[in-house]
């Protein structure tokens, strides 16, 4: 995780980077926006930028869509800094983190833009004999397909197949070909010259060129659009690259990883990849099953994510209960890994016993968890029993408490309860002033709400 911190409100934004560092991020400081782009240009890259919210934010986020640099912005300030928290949630800001730091708040923040878990956890067989493969390849320098459903953990293989390669003291460099429109992602890859097209007012290093030395990601390859797959092509068979607008090509030393949830040789067919691009990636193919087809891993990944998670928000690791682990063994998991990550981050924080029961494993919106081998009589049975405590009540109400309810269980923090929710921390705020209006006493960062509504 690479964290770029512009400007210093008065060293709360050291503080906050010494979080952020013990959180297991590389941090690089710069006083001004100009600097900060100085930065990202010169290409040591960031995921994620953290910024004094008193600084021009417009201007900054304004010049990274120029430049064609795709990097999330999050606001700092302080508490009375309202005004300005507002104006840099709509310049387009995904967050704004009050200062003085919470070091729960920012580790969470960290967590959602890195989306990965750099451990490899795993027990059953079906995973030991990829993760053996991987290890095996891992000190060559062959190219690497790694395929599977979304959620299984290919990001999180890909970071071990680079840790046990000879490349480990260099840099990871990853990009999600599916996350950036497609006239952004030939810039963002291969980097451009300044007066490359309008808003290139610098020269601009790619991921190509960050990761020189290193191992690119190129995270959902099947995503990219077949006529950027030539230049690509070219790359790895030459290890040259050409910045957009440039008259010489750049040499680069990087190993490529890629990831896929489709079947390639399916897009071949289709027309929608290149075949030659394919030979070139599919050196070594690494298959990670889905997590229904591995049962094993599922109580061990649970624990993990349960201790991994009571750490961040200060509660007891309680242990997984019978009923609760035969709950999850029964799930089949159709959103696999990061399902279960989501699920057992939600038990942490419902449960109320000494362990977590199975009345803590639920699903986003409040209902148990599904069952492989329910049938359509118990499924139907299972809804009728959670809808039948809503007859008679309305849709709001319902919304208030499930909204309410959650940030109560988390402890008044928005940004994890937002998280729970899956609906965005502005949504959640502008429910809460809603409900606050009415009358409703809404519970502070850190403490539960007194008094039921």
């Amino acid at each position: 995780m690479r964290l770029l911190i512009i400007g210093t409100l008065g060293g709360q934004l050291t503080v906050a980077s010494k979080i952020a560092m013990e959180s297991g991020a590389s941090v690089t400081f710069a006083e001004t926006v100009d600097n900060g782009l100085k930065t990202l240009r010169s290409g040591k890259g960031a995921d994620l930028i953290m910024i004094d919210v008193g600084l021009d934010i417009t201007t900054l986020i304004e010049r990274l869509q120029h430049e064609r640099i795709h990097v999330p912005v999050v606001a700092c300030g302080t508490q009375s800094d309202a005004r300005a928290a507002v104006d840099a949630i709509r310049a387009g800001a995904k967050e704004y983190i009050p200062l003085p730091p919470d070091p729960d708040l920012i580790a969470a923040v960290l967590s959602a833009v890195a989306a990965d878990q750099s451990d490899l956890i795993y027990r059953d067989e079906a995973m030991a004999l990829v993760v053996k493969l991987a290890e095996q390849i891992a000190p060559s320098e062959a190219s690497v397909l790694i395929t599977g459903e979304s959620g299984t953990g290919k990001e999180v293989l890909a970071r071990h197949v680079h840790r046990k390669s000879q490349r480990a003291n260099k840099t990871f460099v990853s990009i999600n070909c599916a996350a950036i429109p497609d006239n952004l992602l030939e810039s963002e890859l291969f980097g451009h010259e300044k007066g490359a097209f309008t808003g290139a007012i610098a020269r601009r290093v790619g991921k190509f060129e960050e990761a020189d030395g290193g191992t690119l990601l190129l995270d959902e390859i099947s995503e990219m659009d077949i006529r950027l797959q030539a230049k690509l092509l070219r790359a790895l068979q030459e290890r040259v690259i050409d910045r957009v607008g440039g008259t010489r090509p750049v040499p680069v030393n990087i190993r490529v990883i890629a990831t896929s949830n489709r079947d390639l040789a399916e897009e071949v067919r289709a027309g929608r990849f290149r075949e030659d691009l394919l030979y070139r990636l599919n050196v070594v193919n690494l298959k990670i099953p889905p997590l229904r087809e591995r049962p094993a891993d599922v109580l061990e990944l649970a624990q993990h994510f349960v201790r991994k998670y009571a750490e961040i928000n200060g509660v007891p690791a309680r242990p997984i209960g019978a009923d609760a682990r035969r709950a999850l063994t029964a799930n089949p998991w159709p959103g696999n890994v990061r399902e279960l990550e989501n699920t057992m981050h939600r038990a942490v924080l419902l449960a109320q016993d000494e362990e977590i029961s199975a009345a803590a494993i639920l699903m986003p919106d409040g209902s148990p968890v599904r069952s492989g081998g329910g049938t359509a009589e118990q499924a139907a049975m299972t809804a009728e029993a959670v809808s039948r405590s809503m007859v008679g009540r309305t849709v709001a109400d319902v919304e208030k408490q499930l909204i309410l309810d959650t940030l109560e269980h988390c402890l008044g923090n928005r940004t994890h309860a937002a998280k729970i929710l899956g609906i965005s921390i502005r949504t959640l705020r502008n429910k809460l002033n809603l409900y606050a209006g009415e009358g409703t006493e809404i519970p502070s960062p850190g403490e539960p709400r007194a008094a039921a509504y």
